[in-house]
């Protein structure tokens, strides 16, 4: 398989994974074709680079989806390889603010 293909294939499997908890999530260039989509859409506010490869180097394709993101979207890069399963990655500081909107605690770790 090529890597196109490969990458589409991806794409698609981890959109349906995204479906199967119950987002309706679908391959961002499926329909455009443009360069900058997400690869995969339908989480507002999360822009998806999805990479379907044995070998990734994190910190490049990191910066693919934080040059790709509109303002107010957080940057993720959603990645799996052979028989493993499906893993996210994102910076800190976008961890930190999720937790503590999660946890409900502020920059002290007291409760608000």
């Amino acid at each position: 398989m090529n890597s196109r293909a490969k990458g589409a294939a991806g794409e698609r499997e981890l959109s349906n994974k995204l479906k199967d908890y119950g987002y309706m999530c679908r391959r961002g260039q499926q329909y455009c074709g443009s360069n900058g989509d997400a690869d995969v859409v339908g989480l507002p506010g999360i822009h998806i680079e999805c990479k379907r490869v044995e070998h990734l180097n994190l910190y490049d394709a990191m910066a693919q989806s934080k040059h790709d993101a509109v303002s107010g979207e957080m940057p993720v890069v959603m990645h799996r390889k052979n028989h493993c399963d499906w893993l996210v990655t994102l910076s800190l500081d976008d961890f930190i603010a999720l937790y503590r909107e999660w946890s409900g605690s502020d920059e002290n770790g007291n409760r608000i």
